[in-house]
């Protein structure tokens, strides 16, 4: 099983980002896929949640209306697209995949900063 972001790095306050997530060893279309980040010296945190068919999702109140999770169940991957970026949005991002058993990808970095 296998679950590897990409898409992290430096970004100025009001940028752009779009995370990937791909995913093997499991049949991803069985899995509700969430993401999640960890800032220095704070707990990890969901940020983006979807199910497994793509047809609900739920977003953290601090991404609501600037981020938008999606995935494309044929190519095996979940979205992260952050807009309006703030430099409080700074943290390690993670990939999780929650169904019969539960997924962690090894995390990108994601840095706003001026």
């Amino acid at each position: 099983v296998q679950l590897v972001e990409s898409g992290g790095g430096l970004v100025q306050p009001g940028g752009s980002l779009r995370l990937s997530c791909a995913a093997s060893g499991f049949t991803f279309s069985n899995y509700a896929m969430g993401w999640y980040r960890q800032a220095p010296g704070k707990e990890r945190e969901l940020v983006a949640f979807i199910t497994s068919s793509g047809g609900g999702t739920n977003y953290a109140d601090s991404a609501k209306g600037r981020f938008t999770i999606s995935r494309d169940n044929a190519k095996n991957i979940v979205y992260l697209q952050m807009n309006s970026l703030k430099p409080e949005d700074t943290a390690d991002y993670y990939c999780h995949a929650r169904g019969y058993f539960a997924y962690w990808g090894q995390g990108t970095q994601v840095t706003v900063s001026s």
